[in-house]
């Protein structure tokens, strides 16, 4: 089956946002208008045109009925923005036709050059968009408009009231306006409300999508099936049987560039914060009703609601040597670009189990992944205690896989035992089949109207009320990130709170992706 059959075939039911709540029978059948804020930024560049790209080449947008509008304050022609982007299209120049899908989705682009906080740049916007819907003869009210805010979040304000005064579809004859905001969501609690507040006077909740690629990925979506449609699973995933829960993302390179960007936020408001925690959400959630996305988005709030606050003594920051040699970061800098915190969950299934957040730059390796560590187990009469526990591991990137490391007897003639694991590796199973980018799922998500996917705004808030003691505590300089040298694990505190809090290292065994 193809990625894009799968797209397809998994999203069976669609919601309609508030524009066309009284009207679910009506179909989308109205041109669809797509416009791309800060079209001339990296974002939009790297990210937002490519996957919309790929919707176009797998088929998901049609030419007929869309056309892409990208805005921004640079002053180019619609040609400099498509040569701009053209270099960012193209990931396999022996594809054959590859050059001519790019150059016939570059056409469906036009560019509008404005101010972020002026009536005259969005008016014109309005106009282009429906010059557009007039040239396809949509039926007035039917037309769809999706704005994409590839922007920093300090224009969203103002960037959401010109949209609101200017450029909504005016009718709900089956039309809708949604905007998708990109984190960061603010920087703790309070500025978080504030933006929240601000968009939410302008656009109701079922409008705003509010985008975290990280549940776009693969590994992630497949969360929920893993835990809820095998058997296997629903008697072990507790505290009876799990001892405790690993979510780690490591880069093996620095800031690169982005120092004085990174230095506003660091690592925890940049990744830990947001990214894994939506990961716990999935990892720690109860069965929701059903697959409706207000369904699972109620179960997702609730797990956040049971966090205990983080105490100090569970966290160990870092900040690698030669960061502050960047000169866009002060010399003084007290950003951690390293971080372990412990998470507990205070509820009937993972009382006592830490959920144990790691994230950092300029490590040994890269990769994103799930870790979950089972308990020893009780009786070890083979006395495999030392070789290592069983772990259920989800592998997000690279080398997507999923593997059941366990204890097995070595061949021979010896009753000695030995860790291997059962192996489900995505390259090696699914070939041929090409895996989503997490921006291709959330996008064409949005233009179906659906928000499983998007974080919700109470959930927002649950999330900054967890890290939101201890952001401010780094920020006024009441805890200190530690050295680390680049190329390491990070700080060596950090493994002796992973063996605190419970974590058995597997010593002697190294998984190794399959090869084709």
């Amino acid at each position: 089956m193809g990625s894009g059959q799968w797209i397809m075939e998994k999203r069976s039911s669609l919601r309609n946002d508030s524009f066309s709540r009284d009207n679910d029978n009506v179909p989308e059948t109205g041109c669809l208008s797509i416009i791309v804020l800060g079209a001339s930024g990296d974002l939009a560049k790297k990210k937002t045109f490519p996957a919309l790209f790929n919707l176009y080449r797998q088929g998901f947008l049609q030419s007929n009925e869309v056309h892409i509008f990208g805005y921004a304050r640079t002053k180019i022609s619609d040609d400099e923005l498509r040569n701009r982007i053209r270099g960012y299209l193209i990931n396999d120049k022996s594809a054959p036709g590859q050059s001519e899908q790019v150059s016939e989705f570059l056409q469906l682009i036009k560019y509008v050059s404005g101010s972020y906080d002026t009536e005259e740049g969005f008016q014109l916007l309005d106009k282009e968009i429906s010059a557009h819907e007039s040239s396809k003869n949509s039926l007035e009210g039917s037309s769809r408009r999706l704005f994409y805010f590839a922007l920093p979040p300090s224009v969203y304000p103002s960037v959401s009231r010109m949209i609101k005064k200017c450029c909504m579809n005016r009718s709900d004859l089956g039309g809708w306006t949604r905007i998708v905001v990109e984190k960061p969501f603010g920087k703790d609690l309070d500025s978080s409300e504030k933006l929240s507040a601000q968009i939410g006077e302008l656009f109701e909740e079922p409008q705003i999508y509010r985008i975290d690629h990280y549940l776009g990925k693969e590994l992630v979506q497949n969360l929920l099936v893993l835990r809820f449609a095998n058997r296997m699973f629903l008697p072990l995933w507790n505290r009876d049987n799990i001892d405790n829960v690993q979510i780690v993302f490591r880069e093996d390179f620095g800031t690169e560039g982005r120092g004085g960007y990174f230095d506003e936020y660091g690592i925890i408001r940049d990744i830990i914060q947001n990214h894994l925690l939506q990961v716990l959400c999935l990892v720690a959630m109860e069965k929701p009703v059903s697959l409706k996305p207000e369904h699972i988005r109620d179960e997702k709030v609730k797990v956040l609601q049971s966090v205990l606050p983080i105490k100090d003594e569970e966290v160990v920051l870092g900040q690698y040597d030669g960061y502050r040699d960047d000169p866009t970061v002060p010399d003084h800098s007290n950003t951690p670009t390293f971080a372990t915190a412990v998470l507990r969950i205070h509820n009937e299934r993972w009382e006592g189990v830490p959920f144990i957040l790691k994230a950092g730059k300029a490590l040994n390796s890269r990769k994103a992944e799930i870790r979950v560590q089972f308990k020893d187990v009780p009786g070890d009469i083979f006395k495999c205690k030392k070789q290592g526990r069983n772990e259920f591991v989800i592998r997000l990137q690279p080398s997507e896989a999923m593997y059941m490391k366990l204890t097995v007897k070595q061949p021979g003639l010896e009753m000695s035992t030995a860790q291997s694991e059962l192996d489900l590796s995505y390259r090696q199973r699914y070939q041929g089949v090409t895996i989503p980018e997490a921006y291709e799922r959330l996008i064409l998500d949005t233009i179906r109207g659906d928000q499983q996917h998007f974080v919700r705004r109470d959930e927002l808030k649950a999330a900054w009320e967890i890290f939101t003691p201890l952001l401010h505590r780094i920020d006024d300089g009441e805890m200190k990130p530690l050295p680390y040298k680049p190329g390491s694990r990070g700080p060596a505190e950090a493994d002796e709170l992973l063996s605190k809090v419970g974590y058995v290292q597997t010593h002697g065994y190294i998984w190794i992706p399959p090869t084709l």
